[in-house]
């Protein structure tokens, strides 16, 4: 049993700022894209029938949904002290929480409501949709909306398909849904007639809220995430690969499994049919302070996931040579896409290639003391920038004014 004192002592030895192992989860119906630096040897690491490893989940406090083999500690992240010991993150917020992200956001939220990964793949995932806060709650989970980032230092190549279906074409309407559930075992059921897809853009992104329809495509992505794993597939048949109606159902109650009515009512239709839905729902950074202010103190910070109060994400490039000072209003996970050098106390390193259950020295989670203290960054190349991404849990401070006003978190 993790004790608070363990926790305190790790955080105190490291000044606030904790090194995080790799944490590797696969996914039956997909096909792995190898970009994730990790060794090609390594790519069916948890078994043949557990599928490839295609996503890295960052700071994780959520447990991976993939079914009955799951591992005990599929999809929690590690903590790994100087000395050898490591925790789960989710167990040192538990008992110690405050230490970490502050006592009044564990007032607030109970925990670490945040959950970010990188995914990728060769082709598309299925046409899919994420349940609400109401539907979620249905079987004891709760709602998720997600955020896309397309990071530049992971995507040299694009893999088989750079466009993502998202939505649904206007004036589709529920009966064309239903017609392609009823077609579900008769091979491709056509729900991809009535979407759109949109051509993915490598230093750009999306915000994607329950609801929504959506089939990711090939492009590597950083997605930070309400911390939930509930999903259901609309699409039958994807690159050849049938999909499993148990996919449609896994977070639907029993008793609807096969009601028609009840699973297109998980869609947010209004949303889904937006005659506007690029301009709704695409991000492009916003800088966090004035270009030539930054660029003085030696790094360039830019906002990549913005607009909604349940997570925020930054992208940090510290110039060749040069040291930063950076504080942030809230604790942060973070991981190093590009170069090598300090962060506070801590060597830090973008791996080439990494082998399954070894470590690295790409990812750390940043308490709230120490990110409000400010963190010191040095860039030890004299020729490569170092670049990382940052990704925060609900109502982030600084995050705060870029909402709209008319928006509010929901819970």
């Amino acid at each position: 049993m993790l004790e608070r004192s363990q926790v305190r002592e790790a955080v105190d030895s490291s000044r606030g700022i904790l090194r995080l192992e790799p944490c590797w989860v696969p996914r039956s119906f997909m096909i792995p894209g190898r970009r994730l630096r990790l060794h090609p040897a390594d790519l069916y690491a948890f078994g043949a029938e557990r599928g490839g490893i295609n996503e890295r989940w960052f700071s994780s406090t959520t447990k991976a949904a993939n079914g009955p083999l799951t591992g005990d500690d599929e999809g929690l992240s590690y903590v790994r002290g100087e000395n050898g010991q490591r925790f789960l993150l989710k167990h040192a917020v538990e008992v110690a929480g405050d230490s970490l992200l502050g006592a009044q956001v564990m007032e607030r939220e109970g925990g670490w409501n945040v959950l970010c990964k990188f995914f990728d793949n060769m082709g598309p995932i299925p046409h899919h949709m994420h349940q609400s806060d109401e539907f979620a709650a249905r079987v004891g989970q709760k709602g998720k909306p997600e955020a896309y980032y397309f990071p530049a230092q992971y995507n040299q190549l694009d893999n088989n398909f750079p466009y993502t279906f998202m939505g649904l074409e206007p004036g589709t309407t529920k009966d064309d849904v239903r017609r392609c559930l009823n077609n579900w075992n008769q091979g491709d059921n056509g729900i991809l007639n009535h979407s759109r897809a949109f051509r993915l853009q490598v230093g750009a992104g999306w915000q994607i809220n329950p609801g929504i329809l959506h089939a990711p495509g090939s492009l590597v992505t950083y997605e930070p995430q309400v911390n939930s794993d509930v999903f259901a597939m609309f699409q039958s048949l994807v690159e050849g690969r049938f999909v499993d109606w148990t996919l449609m159902t896994k977070d639907v109650p029993l008793e609807h499994h096969h009601d028609f009515d009840y699973l297109i009512s998980m869609l947010d239709w209004d949303a889904n049919v937006n005659s506007e839905f690029a301009k709704t729902n695409k991000v492009f950074p916003k800088l966090v302070r004035a270009r030539e202010e930054m660029n003085e103190c030696g790094y360039s910070e830019q906002w990549v996931t913005y607009g909604t109060g349940w997570y925020s994400a930054k992208e940090l490039t510290v110039f060749p040579g040069r040291t930063a000072l950076l504080t942030d209003a809230a604790a942060y996970g973070l991981i190093v896409t590009q170069g090598h050098g300090l962060f506070g106390p801590i060597t830090i390193s973008a791996p080439t290639m990494i082998r399954f259950g070894e470590m690295t020295e790409d990812e750390l989670f940043v308490t709230a003391d120490a990110a409000m203290q400010g963190v010191r960054i040095e860039n030890k190349s004299a020729a490569d920038p170092l670049v990382m991404l940052k990704h925060f849990g609900p109502g982030n401070p600084d995050a705060e004014p870029l909402r709209p006003e008319s928006q509010t978190r929901k819970q």
